[in-house]
């Protein structure tokens, strides 16, 4: 589903946030990207998803190479294929929660109705119902997270990156939501890449990819200790 072969990205400003990763991700798969703050877990996320382009090394997703795709290309991959769970959540301020959690859907030109229907239900799984009609700046941050969560889930993408997906919530809720995503999978076979700090969640993952400065500096499976 995902290959990654010598990529680097570097700035003007003469940072180099990914050196050289070479990193592979099976079909179903669950990997959880761990590493300190600065390490380069998001701006890999980034390279992956095609919202920033590498300084060298190919990019592979779902047997696509995205240095051959232009911008339209690019943006289909992502609609079609690629479910985003943000850090900063990325919710549209004028629109209710629900209205954003169906946006995936009407952009695939399914009709409203339906695209609302999916959404309450997938609102509902993320216990959320009662918020329906709020927007982004009339709810808490761990509730824009979950809505966040529900408009990624809500097309059963093939393909889920998550930048520190439970990142903003409560351990209860967080639970649940690892639970949600275990049911996801467990219905679409879709694969997990999902940036975390949390032990927790690199326990959900079957494997564990270590990050510092860059690089990977280990990869083991989850429950397994890391390399010295």
């Amino acid at each position: 589903m995902i290959r990654l072969t010598g990529v680097s990205r570097s700035y003007g400003n003469g940072v180099h946030a990914v050196s050289s990763v070479n990193l592979s991700v099976s079909a179903g798969e669950r990997v959880a990207i761990m590493g300190p703050s600065g390490s380069g877990k998001s701006t890999l996320l980034h390279l992956i998803c095609g919202l920033d382009r590498p300084s060298s090394g190919s990019v592979t997703v779902a047997g696509q190479e995205l240095a051959h795709l232009d911008d339209d290309a690019r943006t289909r991959l992502r609609r079609e294929k690629i479910g985003m769970i943000f850090q900063t959540f990325n919710l549209l301020p004028t629109l209710t929660a629900l209205e954003n959690i169906a946006l995936p859907l009407r952009l695939q030109r399914i009709p409203r109705r339906e695209a609302e229907a999916r959404g309450a239900a997938m609102l509902e799984r993320v216990g959320l119902a009662h918020r329906r009609n709020h927007r982004p700046d009339e709810i808490s941050g761990g509730e824009r997270q979950r809505v966040a969560i529900a408009r990624a889930l809500v097309f059963r993408p093939p393909l889920l990156l998550g930048d520190e997906p439970t990142g903003n919530l409560d351990s209860v809720t967080g639970r649940e939501i690892l639970e949600l995503l275990d049911s996801l999978q467990s219905e679409t076979g879709s694969t997990l890449l999902l940036v975390t700090h949390s032990s927790e969640v690199a326990c959900f993952c079957g494997r564990v990819v270590t990050l510092r400065d860059g690089r990977i500096v280990d990869a083991h499976s989850a429950g397994q200790e890391p390399q010295a």
